[in-house]
């Protein structure tokens, strides 16, 4: 069963209809220039309302060591997700103390070696490049390099783009291990649409019952 991460997640509404729906990840975003942007004591309080079950995902984007574990440590998140210019020895080190999904964002030529430097990182997320975000842009890539990837033995989390209409087609093509849908759920930057939750959710698990 592929693994479901609904990122962006800003209010405890969108959160509760998506662990109803079926989501084993959610996502908090705690990049300052994001519109999916949420504070730390926002965060705590929705997640101190999860279950168990649900991991809970802090995202950052070249912030410092100390206050993404600080962070983490009060929200009481479960991994980080690290979307900018970290190093492996970063990685390394976070990884001693949280587990750690390092994104890489796919610009040809991309070739599954280049993830060969994170190897201490417990996944990979491979996201779609584009010059104006790092992540929650609404754009695809070709799905074949995160399949080889996966090849290289790597655990992935394939996002860039994915709504419930495409998410079936993303799956059988990449086979990842998760897909992190952010923007394709949305009817605003930030507000999720519960309409599109389901439909992601039927998607998801109509092809993984195959």
């Amino acid at each position: 069963m592929v693994k479901v991460k609904i990122c962006g997640i800003t209010n405890l509404g969108d959160a509760r209809r998506a662990v109803e729906g079926g989501a084993d990840l959610l996502g908090f975003n705690f990049v300052r220039t994001s519109p999916r942007y949420i504070t730390p004591s926002k965060a705590r309080g929705i997640v101190k309302k999860l279950p168990a079950k649900v991991s809970a995902v802090g995202v950052f984007q070249n912030e410092s060591e100390e206050r993404m574990l600080a962070i983490a440590q009060s929200v009481g998140l479960d991994q980080l997700q690290l979307h900018g210019d970290e190093t492996p020895e970063a990685v390394a080190r976070l990884r001693r103390r949280m587990h750690v999904i390092k994104a890489l964002r796919v610009k040809k030529p991309f070739r599954a070696a280049q993830m060969a430097a994170y190897q201490r990182a417990d996944a990979i997320l491979l996201d779609a490049y584009s010059w104006k975000a790092r992540g929650g842009t609404g754009k695809t890539f070709d799905w074949q390099i995160a399949r080889q990837a996966r090849r290289a033995g790597r655990r992935i989390f394939l996002a860039g783009g994915l709504t419930p209409e495409n998410v079936g087609e993303a799956i059988r093509t990449a086979r990842p291990y998760a897909v992190d849908v952010c923007s394709g759920v949305e009817s605003r930057p930030g507000k999720k649409d519960a309409a599109k939750m389901r439909g992601l959710f039927r998607a998801v698990k109509s092809i993984s019952a195959r």
